[in-house]
């Protein structure tokens, strides 16, 4: 099984091989780092943590917020972090391909009649004709990396469009949002609970929906390291269960709205201690309820979107072409739809 330390993930570079060693029982208080982003996407594990159903299977999870997707895949293969959940990225498959972090389950999805990621232009783009996204040619639109799930996104609406972008890759999310309202980028694509209050504030403009151009999308993923995945697999499964019942709780109460008012309330002032941290919360209530988007019943991954995902990062030449979904994905740990 293979290793990498940080500087050889990095630069996607071989690792040394070490004989496998056999899955110790769970022990209570194993210690666990999750990779997060502080996004209400991200809320099963924050419901996991808060409600103690980590703690119920013997983990002891402390959380890595990061900014963007591709450095929370390096950190999983470099052992920086234990267990994460984002969108497939172009380095993330990379390092799947040299052995090093696997696909193990599904999160966040597009679903019909869910209300999803949106289309946003910059007020100055805007008022020059980019009311829809069928006036995109031209335009530039703005990433956090290239090869990643902006990327991919932006990429298949101009193609749908029959349209040529420019993609500016801005490294943090946080730089995509200042460059779309001050008009250095034209366009962005991104989760409802950031993209609604921008454009509720007549900062930015909403043109369209990203599930017009992607149904079903598989927006991000359950992954880890391979040697957790293949050599691991009590810790593993523990750390799906605990993940799927915050799933369950966060759908119930503001997905399907199944909970009652009071569960719902509840659900929200927990997400709040992690998202828009920095805004009172009757102001930060609105965006968190409006960006709930059905995150996976029992972590269950769509085979088809991320096979789809693979093959755009091939036919980009953004990961080799030799790459499959097998080495990508372990499809032993969640229900696999295809």
């Amino acid at each position: 099984m293979m290793t990498l330390n940080r500087r050889q993930t990095l630069g996607l570079l071989g690792a040394a091989a070490a004989a496998p060693l056999a899955s110790p029982a769970i022990a209570m208080g194993t210690k666990l780092k999750v990779g997060a982003l502080r996004f209400t996407s991200h809320a099963a594990s924050f419901v996991a943590f808060e409600r103690g159903y980590f703690t119920e299977e013997g983990l002891d999870v402390e959380f890595e917020f990061f900014q963007a997707a591709q450095p929370m895949a390096v950190a999983i293969a470099s052992g920086d972090a234990d267990y994460a959940v984002t969108a497939i990225s172009g380095g993330l498959i990379s390092l799947a391909e040299k052995g090093a972090a696997k696909v193990i389950g599904g999160a966040l999805s597009e679903e019909p009649g869910i209300d999803g990621q949106k289309i946003l232009a910059s007020n100055a783009a805007h008022e020059a004709g980019l009311t829809s996204p069928a006036a995109l040619d031209g335009k530039k639109f703005g990433v956090t990396q290239a090869g990643s799930s902006f990327h991919y996104m932006g990429s298949k609406i101009a193609a749908a469009e029959g349209a040529t972008v420019e993609f500016v890759p801005l490294q943090k999310v946080g730089a995509v949002i200042g460059a779309l309202k001050s008009g250095q980028i034209d366009a962005w694509s991104i989760v409802p609970h950031i993209a609604k209050p921008l454009a509720g504030s007549g900062e930015v403009q909403m043109i369209g929906s990203v599930a017009d151009y992607l149904p079903n999308y598989q927006v991000t993923t359950v992954f880890t390291s391979t040697a957790n995945a293949s050599e691991d697999r009590g810790k593993t499964e523990a750390f799906l269960r605990a993940f799927s019942r915050g799933a369950d709780d966060f759908n119930a109460a503001l997905v399907d709205n199944t909970a009652g008012d009071a569960a719902a309330e509840n659900m929200v002032r927990l997400i709040h201690g992690y998202v828009y941290t920095d805004r009172e919360y009757e102001k930060a209530k609105p965006a968190i309820v409006n960006g709930a988007m059905r995150i996976n019943k029992g972590a269950s991954l769509n085979m088809a979107s991320v096979t789809d995902q693979i093959d755009w990062f091939k036919s980009e030449g953004l990961v080799k072409a030799e790459v499959t979904a097998e080495m990508l994905v372990d499809p032993s740990y969640v229900e696999v739809m295809s």
